[in-house]
């Protein structure tokens, strides 16, 4: 896989564990009482709550997700700390992906003047695949011509029935 395939790839991954992240904090965070105006909130309860919406990237979860959401009865005050990790983690391999792209020299002029290089290369590579192509053509008419003859040669010396 190319540098820049696993760029995306770990870009993905950031995201499904920033979108788990949030799914599992709002499922788990406590109710707070926003003014005294307001009723108390009601108490969370221990069962087993329905999983959220977090959990349909479950192909990209990480453990530390994954290990939150299958024991509610896990501390709700580590779960931040363990996916927090993990999003830092994951950060932190997309900047060695990042370190490790070929570093451009010389600015945009150096690109460009490389650019037409490869291009002027890439034209007389062409024009050498279509010279043989053109001779790889004129030969296959010949054999094409001496089968073609050959053929008639044997048709011509079979005496019909």
């Amino acid at each position: 896989m190319d540098i820049i395939s696993q760029l995306q790839e770990q870009v993905n991954t950031i995201a499904a564990i920033a979108f788990n992240t949030f799914g599992t904090l709002q499922r788990d965070a406590p109710p707070v009482r926003l003014s005294p105006n307001y009723p108390e909130p009601p108490a969370p309860t221990t069962a087993s709550a329905p999983a959220s919406t977090a959990t349909a990237t479950t192909a990209t979860a990480t453990n530390a997700t994954t290990t939150a959401e299958e024991s509610p009865s896990n501390n709700i005050a580590e779960t931040p700390k363990l996916l927090s990790a993990e999003l830092v983690k994951a950060a932190k391999q997309f900047d060695a992906l990042v370190t490790a792209l070929p570093f451009s020299e010389g600015g945009e002029e150096a690109q460009l003047k490389k650019i037409a290089e490869l291009q002027a290369e890439n034209d007389l590579v062409g024009q050498e695949l279509q010279k043989q192509l053109e001779a790889a053509e004129k030969e296959l008419k010949q054999v094409q011509e001496l089968f073609n003859e050959a053929a008639d040669n044997c048709l011509n010396l079979k005496k019909p029935d």
